[in-house]
């Protein structure tokens, strides 16, 4: 089943060139958000490539980055996630001044 982007108010990004977005049920009141490249390849018989961006609780209305594909992580804001993952970025102290 696949749902659109459009019913997860929150969703703010928009997919990066090549990509589109799918999301698809993953357990009770979750879904997951998969990021598909367009490109096809001879290994998978020519079916789109895709890697999780992340999970959405629609209940609770809120973001969890991914373990791997199968196991949700933490909770993330969607404010700190970016359009290829939801994985929060590390950074010290000098790269959060200059970013």
């Amino acid at each position: 089943m696949n749902i659109s982007t459009k019913l997860i108010p929150k969703f703010k990004h928009q997919a990066p060139k090549g990509t589109f977005y799918k999301i698809e049920k993953f357990k009770r009141n979750v879904f997951s958000i998969w990021i598909c490249y367009e490109r096809k390849f001879d290994y998978n018989n020519g079916k789109f490539v895709k890697s999780i961006w992340g999970f959405y609780d629609y209940k609770k209305c809120k973001f969890f980055s991914p373990i791997n594909c199968s196991t949700v992580g933490k909770e993330v804001n969607i404010d700190d996630t970016r359009n290829w993952t939801s994985m929060a970025i590390k950074q010290n102290p000098l790269e959060k001044a200059l970013s």
